[in-house]
């Protein structure tokens, strides 16, 4: 199959009078979403942009976003989804990389600091809300292959790659992912995630393709307050949004979501404990941006056991693990390639596999679990240290929360641990956690320095900014 019918001409005949869009602003439902997008692309096409052409996006979540990035599919042109908090002299050479002369933001002062010799576009001229009343019955098809999207990769270690996908990879990821969890008219799937974020785009395809309705709240509520008010049937969160909810008594609230789709990074093992043992729908999961989004997700019906894995591969996905213990991966979701001004590049094996960099195991079954990442590893007085297996460690401790755990430089041992501890009381006990881990790990593992988790962990992103964190312990030792 090349092409396929716009899938949200499609929703817009079936699902016509269904909630497609729920924001502060009302409910907006197929056949109007259909026409918000319409009026956009044409719009779009008269300030001239053109098919294939690379168009960057900076602006909060919100309806208009959601719109936006369904017109510029529409018109065939690339949709790059930028960070929302990167300043502008972080933007230029991102914008540079992929050859982006065109950005579209809410913020007025960042589009004249970065794009002096391209155009800045403001999403108001664009979205008009009116628009969402007037018919529009054009017909689009789209073609699987096309050029759809550039997400950058979270750049923990080093800097961040651009990742380009085509429609398709948006289109069978999705597919994959509603076969597992159930999703359908009616249903509303808060965008807790941003859209500059592989999970949180992944989010719009999946209610498209099932006629459930996006939930885009206000920028400053509270997850929960969210929650409560649009009366969400799905959710996606990271670890630590998980965490701040288990914390706010979500647990215990009359009615919660059917699905908690859990991914992002790691999960603590007694966060797990506590959502199941709370009767939280949770499906954790293992995905990674080159491969738009979710590559394996457990179901809904899986042994105790199972349940703490990241589940078994989606469909239109594949995965194995090398001889030595790094995930490889490839499908109908994997990517077209790192983007570069001069070209792109695909780093395949000779069977078409990806390595992933991260590590892990598949069980008899195919269920997945992750143990770590290549390039986190470090050495310290000749053992190699693989940091999550002593994060994983400390999280079995009951006053912990997260853990990051990474190397400082050392004189005698070339680099020794240190870890971040975010705990459940706020009070942190050094001695407490060392001895805890004294009968886990080995010696040389246990971190030669506990210190609180930062209140602000670095540049804005899903996971923890390891490189940041590293910079930051090497400070704090050196301090007196």
């Amino acid at each position: 199959m090349d092409e396929i019918r716009c899938p949200l001409d499609e929703a817009a005949e079936v699902h016509r009078e269904l909630p497609a869009l729920i924001c502060p602003d009302g409910t907006f439902s197929y056949y109007a979403y259909r026409n918000l997008v319409c009026a956009a692309a044409e719009r779009l096409k008269r300030r001239g942009i053109a098919e294939e052409e690379r168009v960057a996006l900076l602006m909060p979540n919100d309806w208009r976003y959601v719109v936006i990035i369904m017109a510029l599919l529409r018109i065939r042109a690339v949709v790059c989804p930028f960070n929302s908090h990167t300043p502008p002299p972080g933007l230029k050479p991102l914008l540079d990389k992929i050859a982006c002369q065109t950005l579209i933001t809410s913020l007025p002062q960042m589009g004249c600091e970065t794009v002096a010799d391209g155009r800045a576009l403001n999403p108001e001229d664009l979205v008009d809300i009116d628009d969402a009343r007037q018919d529009r019955p054009t017909r689009v098809d789209i073609r699987l292959a096309q050029a759809a999207t550039i997400v950058f990769t979270s750049g923990s270690l080093g800097s961040p790659k651009a990742v380009l996908h085509s429609y398709g990879n948006h289109y069978y990821n999705a597919k994959g992912s509603n076969r597992n969890i159930r999703l359908g008219p009616g249903d509303r799937w808060l965008l807790a995630l941003p859209l500059y974020h592989v999970g949180g785009l992944s989010i719009v395809f999946r209610c498209l393709l099932s006629g459930a309705a996006v939930v885009t709240p206000e920028k400053s509520e509270e997850l929960l307050e969210s929650l409560n008010r649009y009366s969400v049937s799905h959710l996606s969160v990271v670890p630590t949004q998980l965490h701040r909810l288990m914390r706010q008594g979500f647990a215990k609230q009359h009615r919660t979501p059917q699905a908690i789709l859990l991914g992002g990074a790691s999960v603590p093992a007694n966060l797990l404990e506590e959502g199941f043992a709370a009767g939280l729908p949770l499906y954790t999961s293992y995905g990674l941006t080159e491969m738009a989004s979710q590559v394996t997700t457990t179901s809904s019906s899986l042994s105790p056991e199972k349940r703490f894995t990241s589940g078994k591969a989606l469909p239109f996905r594949q995965v194995r693990v090398s001889e030595e213990g790094e995930i490889l991966v490839k499908g109908e979701t994997l990517f077209k390639g790192y983007a570069e001004r001069d070209g792109l590049n695909l780093p395949l094996d000779l069977h078409g596999w990806f390595a992933t960099g991260d590590l892990g195991y598949l069980d008899r079954e195919g269920y997945l679990t992750v143990t770590g990442r290549k390039d986190n590893m470090f050495i310290s007085g000749g053992e190699n240290i693989q940091p999550e297996e002593i994060e994983m460690a400390l999280c079995e401790h009951s006053t912990v929360a997260q853990a990051v755990v990474v190397p400082v430089l050392d004189e005698e041992f070339g680099s020794r641990p240190v870890a971040f501890i975010q705990t459940n009381s706020g009070d942190l006990n050094p001695q407490a956690l060392g001895q805890f881990l004294e009968e886990r790990v080995a010696r040389y593992k246990i971190p030669v320095a506990f210190y609180d988790w930062p209140e602000t962990i670095g540049p804005q992103g899903l996971k923890a900014n390891r490189e940041w964190l590293r910079r930051l312990a090497a400070q704090k030792l050196a301090s007196p």
